[in-house]
């Protein structure tokens, strides 16, 4: 059941706000990062994927099936990279922002994406999500049903295009990661107004020094491994990564009752638990994407790590209620383009 309401187990004589200000205490409790637990992760998932990196490299001479499936178990093993990196981006992997800090940048060269870049944006999609005046860079750009219709033909035409799942996901996101970022400067599609990203000099400082640092290592990877070899078996599985990560980015916040509103009536903490989906994937999916489908209680409080989640939803399961999407559920998403003023929801072209 997709659901923004208040669980049945919370009175009725209790207010959304007030409801949303006790699950966020509860929250609270979780933040924090554990030592042993954070370095455990590192070791064990960056050691995981060097040894499968390793397997490709036999495999390739051996069997292209087994080959291919240990290309998606790459993938999945990069992703959980990705969610460490984006832990501390969020400054909750370790307690010292220092350690945070080099661990995301040294992660960079597996994920290829800019650190410090990532961080600003990321934490400004955490600052804007739900907000329809403070719309920005970071999140995935969503028009009103009145907004489409006051565009132009050609206009509404490229909304209907860059919406596209084809385009959005499975050509936008890889584009996004091999190229996009590479470049200092940022192109928005500004299909509404109010889109005021700038990029600021740290920005560009992160994707050049990125770009530096990706080009030193991989051609000295190369040079051992061979170029031809290196890209056989990086491509896929930055592709596939991107797939996967672009596919759950989408369905943390694109489903049919999450959460817009204008700034004066927009809160950041309704925002974050209404407008953030519970993606119920199987524990080994789960483990592969570090918990980020238990994303209403990662934008409620960000200073959760990955491995505390599971722990903060089992401790209220009211949690377990709120904006619940299965697979099955997540596909129906797919069709839905503008947010509905009027009926607060979002909907598909076809409903209007």
């Amino acid at each position: 059941m997709l659901t923004s309401e208040r669980p049945a187990s919370v009175p009725t004589d209790k207010r959304p706000q007030s409801f949303v200000t006790d699950i966020e205490k509860h929250c609270r409790t979780y933040s924090g990062s554990d030592l042993k637990r954070s370095l455990f992760q590192l070791a064990t998932t960056f050691s995981l994927y060097l040894l499968t990196l390793g397997l490709i490299i036999v495999s390739l001479e051996h069997s292209f099936f087994l080959t291919a499936l240990l290309i998606v178990l790459a993938a999945g093993l990069l992703t959980r990279i990705f969610i460490i990196q984006h832990d501390c981006g969020h400054g909750s992997y370790f307690k010292l922002r220092k350690a945070n800090d080099w661990t995301g940048r040294i992660l960079s060269l597996l994920t290829l994406t800019p650190y410090n870049f990532w961080r600003l944006t990321h934490n400004l999609h955490h600052a804007t999500s739900g907000n329809l005046d403070r719309r920005s860079l970071g999140g995935i750009d969503t028009m009103t049903v009145r907004e489409y219709k006051a565009l132009p033909k050609n206009k509404q035409k490229a909304y209907r295009i860059y919406r596209n799942p084809v385009i959005l996901i499975l050509i936008g996101t890889p584009l996004y990661i091999l190229l996009v970022q590479r470049i200092p400067t940022i192109f928005p599609l500004n299909f509404f107004s109010g889109y005021k990203t700038l990029i600021t000099a740290s920005m560009i400082k992160s994707i050049l020094l990125t770009n530096a640092s990706l080009l030193t290592f991989y051609y000295t990877v190369g040079t051992f491994l061979g170029f031809y070899t290196l890209w056989t078996i990086l491509l896929p599985i930055i592709i596939l990564t991107s797939w996967i990560g672009g596919w759950l980015f989408y369905v943390q916040h694109q489903f049919e009752d999450t959460y817009w509103q204008k700034n004066q009536s927009w809160n950041s903490k309704e925002s974050a638990l209404l407008g953030s989906s519970y993606y119920h994937l199987p524990k080994i999916f789960q483990w592969f994407t570090g918990n980020i489908g238990l994303h209403h209680i990662h934008h409620l409080c960000s200073k959760i790590p990955n491995y505390k989640l599971q722990h903060c939803m089992d401790a209220r399961p009211e949690l377990k209620n709120i904006n619940h999407l299965t697979f099955l559920d997540s596909l129906k998403c797919l069709k839905l383009k503008l947010w509905d003023e009027d009926r607060q929801k979002l909907v598909c072209f076809k409903s209007i």
